[in-house]
């Protein structure tokens, strides 16, 4: 076992330290929404403080604390500098473009055109006539900034190309003379963007701190009935011995995947990002499974459901607020297990070029591959979600054995639907096709939801898919708890 130095510890903290500074924001802005509603409302107030203060907002709220603890802690050896001017620079980057004509014979047609030159991450310019540009009028012809030939191609700069990036410090205007006999027609495009583009995830995750309470409170206030149950079954659930065993054996496994020789000449990070996605989405599946059925056909076999059915308490509160009291404590497992993820991921980089002799990267790179991890922690809770919807339906009819057999094979079958279908029109087999289709009709598409060996190769994940992931597991989950709700509905309890 190769342990890094401390001197590494920098490079691939400062991901972690990035991330817990995002969280860390999204606090803030709680306690000041909170402070808000308090004093305007000091009963509401107090009572969403007692909110927050149990059930799994409690175990978030822990580890929110560790985060900004991580943030503020350090902080002396971050580049807090860079940091803050590229958020302070987040509105004002952009695509600056200019198309004009510059008559003949003509030196230092000024055009405004605003970019700072360390920003710039690609510019063009296109003219069909020689023309110089320079930043300040009436410089030497023999030290312009850019001589383009005029031409049909333009000129095109990237941090990749041969050529210099030709600007320097903050520019608000250019010079562009044509000393040639006819008019010159010139498109100028700078794209730029902040000089620490890794910022740009600050406010997602700080919109996702603030969002993923406020979609909880407004389950618990309107919907009270809802609130109470999943409360309770929350409670219940992350309490039993099984969720923390879970949650154990998903820590060590993420441990153990940094010095497991996986011997795949390099592609070892790659590895471990897609055993360790599927070991959470595993552990949260079988952790969704369990409970269904021991909260829902375990109570209404002992008639604990009667019992809580005789107070003012609808059997669709019933179903619903179990549906929700196990859907936020596996939210919180994915957020625990997330999280270590991503500190294994960023620890890994380092790790793994060291154990190869490999040039030590630098914390960019560590970044880019942890936080690409993201998308894929994303797509395996919804996938989780939709059979948590499966199974508390089938829980009203039947027990723990038939629901872990009829859940565990519509997993396979969903993640099959596509290569069956495939199959069938490649051997243009008409029954196996339409059975192809209907189980992709009547079954859940999970293949939707399994895009690992893209994650794990770092490819980005539009936000447009991961849009179409959310609203097709809203869709589908809304089905399976209407099903739920109707086989329910006239269950003898007695």
């Amino acid at each position: 076992m190769i342990l890094l130095p401390l001197a590494t510890l920098q490079l691939w903290i400062t991901p972690v330290w990035l991330v817990a500074v995002g969280a860390t924001v999204g606090s803030i802005l709680l306690l000041l929404l909170w402070g808000i509603v308090f004093l305007c409302n000091r009963r509401v107030g107090t009572r969403l403080y007692e909110q927050v203060t149990e059930g799994i907002l409690l175990q978030v709220g822990y580890l929110l604390i560790a985060l900004a603890a991580i943030a503020v802690l350090a902080a002396p050896t971050m580049p807090v500098a860079s940091t803050w001017d590229a958020i302070t620079r987040l509105g004002t980057v952009n695509t600056a473009t200019a198309t004009m004509t510059v008559p003949a014979n003509t030196e230092d047609e000024k055009v405004a055109i605003a970019f700072r030159a360390d920003e710039l991450t690609s510019y063009s310019v296109t003219s069909d006539r020689d023309v110089r540009i320079s930043v300040q009028p009436d410089v030497n012809l023999d030290r312009p900034n850019l001589m383009i030939d005029g031409g049909p191609e333009p000129y095109l700069w990237t941090p990749d190309s041969k050529f210099v990036r030709a600007f320097q410090g903050e520019i608000s205007a250019l010079f562009v003379s044509n000393f040639s006999d006819a008019p010159a027609k010139v498109t100028l495009k700078f794209v730029s963007d902040v000089a620490m583009p890794e910022v740009h995830h600050l406010p997602i995750i700080a919109a996702s701190v603030v969002g993923f309470y406020v979609l909880y409170l407004l389950v618990q206030n309107l919907l009270p009935g809802v609130g109470n149950i999943a409360v309770a079954t929350g409670k219940e659930a992350i309490s039993q011995p099984l969720y923390l065993l879970l949650l154990a054996i998903g820590f060590f496994a993420m441990v153990a995947f940094i010095y497991i020789p996986y011997n795949t000449f390099g592609e070892d990070v790659k590895m471990l990002k897609d055993s360790g996605l599927t070991t959470i989405m595993v552990l949260g599946i079988i952790f969704a499974l369990w409970t269904s059925s021991t909260s829902i056909a375990d109570e209404i076999d002992g008639k604990t459901a009667l019992t809580l059915l005789s107070k003012p308490i609808s059997r669709r509160q019933f179903i619903i607020g179990k549906f929700f009291g196990i859907v936020w404590p596996l939210a919180l497992m994915f957020i625990v297990l997330g999280a270590v993820l991503l500190i294994v991921v960023s620890y890994k980089c380092v790790y793994d070029a060291r154990e190869t002799s490999n040039p030590t990267p630098d914390w960019q790179y560590c970044y880019s591959t942890m936080i690409s991890t993201v998308p894929g922690l994303v797509l395996n809770f919804l996938e989780a979600v939709v059979l948590t919807a499966i199974s508390v339906a089938i829980s009203t009819r039947l027990s723990m054995l038939p629901n872990l057999i009829i859940c565990g094979s519509i997993y396979v079958i969903g993640n099959l639907v596509p290569q069956i279908v495939n199959a069938a029109d490649a051997e243009d087999l008409a029954f196996v096709q339409f059975t192809g289709n209907f189980i992709a009709v009547l079954l859940p598409m999970l293949h939707v939801f399994n895009i690992g060996p893209a994650i794990a190769g770092g490819k980005e994940v539009p936000y447009e898919y991961l849009g179409f992931a959310l609203l097709y597991a809203v869709i589908y989950s809304t089905a399976a708890m209407l099903l739920a709700l109707f086989l329910f509905e006239d269950r003898d309890l007695a």
